[in-house]
């Protein structure tokens, strides 16, 4: 089974620290059989989470020495994001360091990024944090490429991902990059999650006033998630929500951090996922039931989204799951 390692530093945020349990403790098979083991670390004598929300005390099951045995590494934010490499536990860093070198993925959490940062191993990487903390990352680290506009990054080993929820967001996809969209949208139905937000969607969405039943998104978004076959036009979906093309495009910024077109895209490509995971139909067929209307057109969409090709995704899925 696949191991991930859970980091609790002292001063961990309690909800970081529980977001890779809840992702990875309840992703199954479609019978049920656990897909993760989830196992928290730390040093010895444990760790206090961080003042916010309450202090409590956290005292890990296992050692640093379950880094060397994990699959898979999660650094949960923590409320000590030094201002100096060197302040972090030099312990913890070389751990951090020899996993990278064996081949372990290694994800962050929040301000967790500063943490691998202090290990150099984001050093030429694209990451994100938190926004209120990506331009300190940039100015202790710049060598590090900080992104502050998005909900995470995937740089293949190793991944990161802004603050709160965004850390749920990194670890669907993480399942989704493991198992599948299929297994990863039962595992966001399962913690009532949307599975569909993906890493480049804004980190910051402003919202000036709640939405009411009349400007809220979610009955377009149903509506088009039925009709993803369909060769749908933004003029096509600003009728439907029954506004213009100008204001649907504003209010997908504001309510969903993306483009109504983007959002479409994201859309089709999870749905051409899920019918070349569950299904044996041909790609003509499969971009034409996820509204891409030609093999050419999906493959493009599906390189950009996916980084391969819908036969090699098939491929390999079909050989993970074997």
């Amino acid at each position: 089974m696949h191991v991930v390692a859970v980091l609790a530093l002292d001063g961990v945020v309690a909800f970081d620290l529980a977001v890779p349990g809840q992702v990875f403790g309840t992703s199954t098979t479609d019978r049920d059989v656990p897909l993760y083991e989830t196992r928290v670390c730390g040093l010895p004598g444990g760790a206090a989470t961080s003042a916010t929300g309450g202090r409590m005390r956290v005292e890990p099951p296992f050692g640093l020495d379950a880094l060397a045995t994990a699959d898979t590494i999660v650094v949960p934010g923590h409320d000590q994001p030094y201002d100096h490499p060197a302040e972090h536990p030099p312990e913890v860093l070389d751990a951090l360091r020899d996993a990278a070198e064996r081949g372990t993925r290694i994800a962050s959490i929040c301000v967790g990024a500063f943490v691998l940062a202090a290990a150099g191993l984001l050093d030429g990487r694209r990451a994100t944090t938190h926004w209120m903390y990506a331009h300190r990352l940039a100015r202790l680290h710049p060598r590090v490429e900080v992104d502050a506009s998005v909900l995470y990054v995937d740089d293949g080993q190793v991944l990161t991902s802004a603050g709160v929820a965004a850390g749920i967001d990194l670890c669907l996809h993480v399942v989704r990059r493991d198992h599948g969209a299929a297994t990863a949208a039962r595992t966001a139905r399962r913690i009532i999650m949307p599975p569909q937000r993906d890493g480049g969607q804004a980190q910051f969405i402003r919202h000036e006033d709640p939405p009411d039943g009349d400007t809220a998104l979610q009955p377009t978004l149903a509506w088009l998630e039925a009709n993803l076959n369909r060769p749908l036009t933004l003029d096509d979906i600003a009728r439907h929500a029954s506004v213009s093309v100008r204001t649907l495009t504003r209010r997908f910024r504001e309510q969903a951090g993306t483009t109504p077109q983007r959002w479409l895209s994201r859309a089709r490509v999870h749905r051409a996922q899920q019918l070349l995971e569950s299904t044996d139909l041909p790609v003509e067929r499969v971009a034409a039931e996820s509204g891409f209307g030609s093999p050419v057109t999906l493959r493009a969409h599906f390189a950009r989204r996916v980084g391969a090709s819908p036969q090699s995704y098939r491929a390999a899925f079909r050989a993970r799951a074997s």
